[in-house]
């Protein structure tokens, strides 16, 4: 973002929050409950702690975080589905609790795509192929033609079916048609450390757990799973530019509100997130994690939330696996 177009979008939202309707004049009144659902220090826990920080500066009202796991993260999304519609309760979720779990729970305790408000995406975090050093492929090309040639020899990791890193991987071979294997891992610091070891040789992931690998030389980032090029890391190809057109993966971190939260509080939250990300030290908090800021209007994010599920369900059904 230049400074130009960062000044401008400031500009816009500081008017958009100027009219907003009197309903939302006096909020908020008091503290803010965010609910995360997920352990705390992980990638969504750290978006949620940005935007909290940012938004009891702008509203003036303490932000409280609260860490409910479990279950995939559906408890935590469950209480924000359940909570009072009152925007004193909102959620911090990856794209898996929304866009994803339904397709792999055979039993929700709610329904993300109608219990749920999409208010205003944080930022996103790629996924990127990786390869191990211990064989001869440098660019993603070079790994497609291997792996067809090793005919099913090659496997990639998972972290269990339905994962991001599971479904990175599915949607890879069946987009480069080649024959590969799911290794199922409990975690991804074991599948990394099989990877890095050559027992395994692919894993679709984000950039974190293996950064420091890749700069050791023992892992080799082919692609990003990315529309454009990545800010932080202009140099890695998008998987399309790598010879692989259509391979994109991606995970936002995003609030969403409980069903009938009033709409001026729904448009003054996404306002002041999208002012967040338009404030340089707010973005350095959160690309210091590797999360690319995201800014859309509460509609259009809410457009993209579906069709985000719609394009997961697909690859959850063509992997074949059925809801458990």
């Amino acid at each position: 973002m230049t400074c130009r177009s960062a000044h401008v979008a400031m500009l816009a939202t500081v008017c958009m929050i100027a009219i907003l309707p009197a309903a939302a004049q006096d909020y908020p009144s008091k503290p803010i409950r965010i609910i995360v659902p997920v352990a705390p220090g992980g990638i969504t826990d750290v978006a949620a702690r940005a935007a909290g920080d940012f938004l009891a500066r702008k509203g003036g009202q303490p932000v409280v975080i609260e860490n409910r796991t479990g279950a995939g993260g559906n408890i935590g999304m469950e209480m924000v589905a359940k909570a009072a519609p009152d925007g004193y309760t909102f959620g911090v979720s990856a794209t898996t609790q929304i866009a994803i779990n339904p397709f792999v729970f055979k039993k929700m305790p709610y329904d993300p795509l109608n219990d749920l408000v999409p208010v205003a995406p944080i930022g996103e975090a790629p996924q990127f192929l990786v390869t191990t050093a211990k064989i001869p492929a440098t660019t993603l090309k070079e790994f497609i033609d291997y792996a067809r040639k090793e005919n099913g020899k090659l496997n990639y990791v998972s972290l269990g079916p339905g994962s991001t890193v599971h479904l990175g991987g599915v949607q890879f071979t069946r987009l480069a048609k080649v024959d590969m294997q799911a290794v199922q891992y409990r975690g991804a610091a074991p599948g990394i450390s099989d990877l890095v070891a050559g027992n395994v040789h692919l894993i679709s992931v984000g950039i974190a757990p293996v950064k420091s690998l890749v700069e050791a030389g023992m892992l080799r980032v082919l692609a990003a799973g990315t529309p454009k090029r990545v800010s932080y890391l202009p140099e890695i190809p998008t998987a399309a530019e790598a010879g692989l057109p259509g391979y994109e993966v991606t995970t936002w971190f995003a609030l969403f509100a409980p069903k009938g939260t009033p709409r001026p509080i729904v448009e003054w939250i996404n306002a002041a997130v999208r002012e967040m990300n338009a404030d340089q030290t707010a973005v350095r908090r959160l690309t210091d994690v590797n999360i690319d800021p995201m800014s859309m209007t509460v509609d259009a994010f809410g457009a993209q939330v579906k069709a985000d599920a719609a394009r997961w369900e697909g690859i959850i059904r063509d992997a074949g696996l059925k809801p458990e």
